[in-house]
């Protein structure tokens, strides 16, 4: 397929750039062009993602058979909130809009931050453990609540366009070397995790998923959780909560090490697995691709 990556040259974007070229023909959409000449197999245009002329006027000119919108800004906390806001809803409706309009396959990122924890002024107990997709959604902050909107305008756009939408929840996203949730700040204090229930997913299992997700049977819109199938302190789930929130769900059928987040959704429909832990990923020697 002809597929078009937005955010491609990003901290993960780049995993998945580099991971799309293996079956598919990919340009990234950015807004900086590489200083090199980039992926051998990749091809660039440099664009606003929120000027949603530039964006139809380059996916009409394109018309690629499918898009993966990756591109926001990641995290709260680090721009304006109006910003971060503002940024990340008027992209998604730029892309996705176009997208629908030229009848493209979307998968985008959207994030385990939609259902409101992370970034709670007092982290909630979820309402069930493992957490499922069907879990409430309650953000605090305006990260989270532009991922609940992205969401929405990928639900309007598979309703209006006729085309399949995959929204990914990733948990907190690590680089294979890189483990920032194996620091030694973050595992000698429960606090350091405790607002995602010390979750977090491998950056090579998210590409996977997007390339799943790529090619998936999915009808209208539909929202995966894409997470590690363990904790990143490698000790039972319900023996943390109950040390740092003091008390875990009455709905909670987690056993041993387990993740917070049910990911069981994504291997049903789509086969995929988390296949990396932090055992073995937090120092492993991977080169990061150069898109």
């Amino acid at each position: 397929m002809d597929v078009v990556v937005t955010g491609g040259r990003g901290e993960t974007g780049r995993w998945i750039v580099d991971r799309l070229t293996e079956e598919h023909a990919v340009t990234c959409l950015d807004r900086r062009l590489p200083e090199d000449d980039g992926h051998p197999d990749v091809a660039y245009r440099a664009l606003d993602l929120t000027d949603a002329g530039s964006v139809f006027d380059v996916l009409t000119e394109l018309r690629p058979d499918a898009v993966v919108h990756w591109a926001a800004i990641p995290t709260a906390g680090t721009r304006p909130r109006v910003d971060t806001y503002r940024n990340n809803t008027l992209a998604a409706h730029s892309v996705l809009t176009a997208a629908g309009r030229i009848g493209a396959r979307i998968v985008q990122a959207s994030s385990d931050g939609a259902y409101g924890f992370f970034f709670a002024e007092e982290t909630p107990i979820p309402d069930e453990l493992p957490i499922t997709e069907t879990h409430a959604r309650r953000p605090e902050d305006e990260y989270g609540l532009s991922k609940v909107v992205t969401e929405e305008i990928g639900k309007t756009i598979a309703r209006r366009d006729d085309v399949p939408v995959v929204s990914l929840r990733p948990s907190w996203i690590q680089t294979p070397g890189e483990y920032a949730c194996r620091d030694d700040e973050y595992t000698t204090d429960l606090a350091a995790g405790a607002g995602n229930y010390w979750s977090y997913v491998d950056v090579r299992d998210v590409a996977n998923l997007v390339a799943e997700a790529l090619v998936g049977d999915v009808d209208g819109h539909e929202a995966f959780n894409c997470v590690a199938a363990d904790n990143a302190l490698g000790r039972p789930l319900r023996e943390l909560m109950a040390e740092y929130y003091g008390d875990v769900p009455e709905a909670c059928s987690v056993t041993g090490d387990a993740a917070a987040y049910d990911t069981t959704k994504a291997s049903r429909v789509f086969d995929w697995e988390p296949t990396r832990s932090w055992r073995t990923a937090a120092t492993e020697a991977v080169p990061e691709p150069q898109v």
